[in-house]
């Protein structure tokens, strides 16, 4: 009898999903930058100064945050992680709407700055959930697969603190 399959994506699905985003956006930025480069060298004299850099740099983080925000709290899943058939949803099974997105990117990038030690969760949590996971309240989940509701956010335990009745 083989074993039932585990409804939640591991690590080696997400770390391939997340190369394969973050590899698609920089191609986008990159040609975008490419393209606009091209047209300003021959529209005028370019100059790169610290200025344009700036707005630059500023230019790839919105294309960067934007691409994973969105597509996170709109179709829960960005183009890579449908092809490896796998997303993300908050604790009722939709998507997890653009703050629990936001939330989650931070969490993503404080789960990579200590040498990606913020991914280790997911080999031991039982719903194998990263810091950036726990932090927005979100699961990632194989495609066809529907798992049971994460238990109570903090705010409701709060609430029932408080004497008042949580919400069911």
């Amino acid at each position: 009898m083989s074993p039932q399959p585990v409804p939640y994506a591991g690590i080696a699905t997400r770390a391939l999903a997340l190369a394969l985003d973050v590899a698609i956006v920089q191609v986008v930025v990159f040609a975008t930058g490419a393209v606009l480069a091209l047209v300003g060298s021959i529209v005028l004299e370019l100059d790169p100064t610290t200025g344009a850099k700036v707005a630059a740099a500023c230019g790839w983080i919105l294309a960067v945050d934007g691409y994973f925000v969105l597509f996170w709290a709109f179709a829960g899943q960005t183009p890579a992680m449908r092809l490896m058939e796998i997303r993300v949803m908050a604790p009722d099974g939709s998507p997890p709407g653009i703050g629990r997105s936001i939330v989650r990117l931070i969490g993503l990038v404080l789960a990579i700055i200590p040498l990606f030690a913020g991914f280790l969760p997911v080999l031991v949590d039982n719903r194998r959930r990263g810091v950036h996971d726990m932090l927005a309240g979100t699961v990632v989940v194989h495609a066809g697969f529907q798992p049971a509701p994460l238990e109570a956010t903090a705010p409701a335990v709060i609430v029932a603190e408080a004497g008042h009745q949580a919400p069911a």
